[in-house]
């Protein structure tokens, strides 16, 4: 096995060293890894399919480019999570090795490219808030639809590009070079270039947001003070404040669920990992589902119109549910058996 965990050339990427990769020893620990990808899968597909939903139902949501970037955002995390857990599933808990250099490559490729455009979502939408709040009487000049569909467009063709480059040719195997020890033929290279990438996105979120809430903080001074007038551009402000704080939220859980998983990987670029760390970065690798899957519930909390939405989509399921009993069929029905009674 030690052997198997060093792959330095290009030798080392046959078939056989796909099996070296399966850090799970044990049944419990695959029922588990199978559990927590199920349930945060199934959850994160069923509750971004639903934030999508509410966004493009709405026309008043939907035209506003703050709710494009958390669609793209929940794009991303329902796709994340289907070839996330499928993969993932297929590889550690039932051992399926009977796929070639490039399937696997694509696969990851599928999962980067979706992570990627998640964070790159966030970034988006943390650069709307910034305009909002930085330049709120020049925002809708400066942040139209077509700018915000434009790039929309950038983002997911830069994710893919950068995710796909294993499959053109930056892996181990093509370039004899060393292998990661997490990743089956993925150049260690290519790796630290991946992970730099995902901590500028971060590094970016977080300056975003603190001038975000400098800004919000100067708003809720702003109105403590002048509490007696009221108008739209409190209204504004206080609508503002919210949004900031609900993307601060999703921050902090992206910071939580992420950083583990980069630890490790910057770990095992400059050093030697054991079989036990593989293993944790294995069951830390299911945080980022649950990242996906807590994201949608802060939006359905701290957003009123996505709420609001939430609200009449689930009075008229109702209304659908209560048709039939009121139906004059359900009625006559009912009476007939009251006269026979």
């Amino acid at each position: 096995m030690d052997s198997c965990r060093i792959p330095a050339n290009a030798s080392k990427c046959s078939g056989n060293t796909m099996e070296c990769f399966m850090v799970l020893s044990t049944q419990a620990q695959k029922i588990s890894i199978g559990i927590l990808c199920g349930l945060f899968g199934t959850m994160c597909v069923f509750e971004n399919s639903l934030v999508l939903y509410l966004i493009f139902s709405s026309p008043g949501i939907r035209k506003k480019p703050s709710y494009l970037f958390i669609g793209s955002l929940a794009l991303a995390d329902i796709l994340a999570s289907i070839i996330f857990v499928c993969s993932f599933v297929n590889f550690h808990v039932f051992n399926e090795v009977g796929f070639s250099k490039e399937v696997f490559l694509l696969q990851l490729g599928g999962v980067n490219t979706s992570f990627s455009a998640s964070l790159s979502s966030l970034l988006l939408t943390a650069l709307d808030r910034y305009i909002s709040i930085s330049r709120p009487s020049e925002y809708k000049l400066l942040m139209t639809r077509k700018r915000a569909w434009t790039a929309l467009a950038v983002l997911w063709v830069t994710c893919a590009t950068i995710a796909g480059l294993p499959l053109l040719g930056w892996n181990c195997c093509a370039l004899d070079s060393a292998c990661s020890e997490l990743f089956p033929f993925v150049d260690d290279n290519y790796l630290s270039g991946w992970v730099c990438f995902v901590l500028v996105l971060l590094g970016c979120i977080v300056y975003a947001y603190a001038h975000v809430l400098w800004r919000a903080r100067q708003h809720v001074a702003y109105m403590e003070k002048h509490q007696a007038q009221a108008g739209k551009q409190n209204s504004r402000m206080r609508m503002d404040v919210m949004l900031a704080k609900t993307l601060v939220m999703v921050l902090a859980v992206l910071m939580l669920c992420w950083s583990p998983v980069l630890v490790l990987m910057i770990y095992s670029i400059f050093g030697r990992l054991s079989d036990r760390l593989r293993k944790v970065f294995a069951f830390c690798s299911t945080l980022c589902l649950l990242n996906s899957m807590v994201n949608p519930i802060i939006y359905a909390l701290r957003s009123k119109e996505l709420f609001s939405s939430l609200r009449r989509v689930w009075s008229h399921f109702r209304r659908q549910l209560k048709a039939p009993e009121e139906s004059p069929e359900a009625e006559s029905t009912h009476k007939s058996s009251v006269i026979e009674t």
